[in-house]
């Protein structure tokens, strides 16, 4: 699955490529992955054709391309000013979708859902595809509301306190302007969970998936199990920097690609899987115990029908763990 740091990739490729572009044909190849959309293929394609594209928005592993009219974004129906877009191209990737932009000339990819053909610009490919090959993501226009702190909506809206309808209901990710650290850690000690359950709730805090929980957890040296309320502010404070560094090291590297699946907008997979210090590493030494002069070997543990790495001398098991 995509994580944040993954679709993060992906929202700058678009914000590169796409933003500023009119969406001049619209092409549903397979109606499931539009299956979002309510009112249907038709509608979507209603809806999308002559809409001009104003920038790429993301929110934990939601993203969204706000859409105005083609005519003159700055001017409403009745010729007023109006610079505010009230709708927006909602794209969720699931577990294999790829939004990546294409020459007409490329041949078409075998798993190839939904094409969107954009205005000519000079030096940029003319279309933007949709692949899916597991069908899980999929993309619709849907209503942009104010968001419930009056803060921007994402990563990508500059000030506009607007978000996709749909996203609505997530918190804010770590790399998000808005975020809060002082937040986060009171809504931690409100809860009476284990930190790695609460790092993957989205309505908590968004974005963070099981392989950036365990980088983070183990940069922070916390067992997984550590109950959220016990946390002292310095260790949500680290917690949190150790959260930001792992994803922003990710995105240096173009995101954590462990098959061909997971790609930007130019088809190119991330690397930073060569750089993990926990996830993956069951059986391998510990490289901060190495560094220290320590003998550790890292463990894999079940973990919520998914797996838990950790260093058994860095990440000791706390006597009050809930699991």
């Amino acid at each position: 699955m995509p994580e944040l740091p993954e679709v993060e990739v992906v929202r700058r490729g678009l914000s590169t490529w796409v933003a500023g572009r009119q969406i001049d044909r619209v092409e549903v190849l397979d109606p499931r992955s539009v299956r979002r959309h309510t009112l249907g293929p038709e509608d979507f394609r209603g809806q999308l054709e002559g809409a001009l594209v104003l920038g790429a928005v993301r929110r934990g592993k939601f993203l969204w391309l706000p859409l105005a009219d083609g005519a003159d974004p700055a001017e409403s129906n009745d010729g007023s000013p109006d610079a505010t877009p009230h709708t927006a191209l909602l794209a969720h990737l699931g577990m294999s979708g790829q939004l990546l932009v294409e020459d007409p000339e490329q041949p078409d990819e075998k798993h190839l859902k939904v094409r969107l053909t954009l205005s000519d610009a000079p030096g940029l490919p003319a279309e933007l595809r949709f692949v899916d090959q597991r069908i899980f993501g999929g993309l619709a226009v849907v209503p942009l509301v104010p968001t419930d702190d009056g803060g921007p909506g994402g990563l990508g809206a500059g000030r506009l306190p607007l978000i996709a309808a749909d996203a609505a209901h997530i918190a804010r990710d770590p790399l998000d302007p808005a975020f809060s650290a002082d937040e986060l850690h009171r809504r931690l000690r409100a809860r009476r969970t284990s930190i790695k359950r609460a790092l993957l709730d989205q309505q908590l805090v968004s974005g963070i998936g099981n392989i950036y929980a365990d980088e983070a957890l183990w940069a922070a040296r916390l067992h997984y199990a550590r109950p959220t309320d016990t946390l002292r502010r310095a260790e949500t404070q680290r917690l949190v920097a150790a959260v930001q560094d792992v994803m922003a090291r990710a995105l240096e590297a173009g995101g954590t690609s462990f098959d061909s699946l997971y790609v930007n907008v130019n088809g190119a997979s991330g690397y930073f899987d060569r750089s993990l210090s926990a996830y993956g590493r069951a059986g391998k030494a510990c490289t901060r115990c190495a560094e220290e002069g320590r003998t550790s070997i890292m463990v894999r543990e079940p973990f919520m029908n998914r797996s838990s790495y950790r260093c058994p001398h860095c990440q000791r098991t706390p006597r009050n763990a809930r699991w």
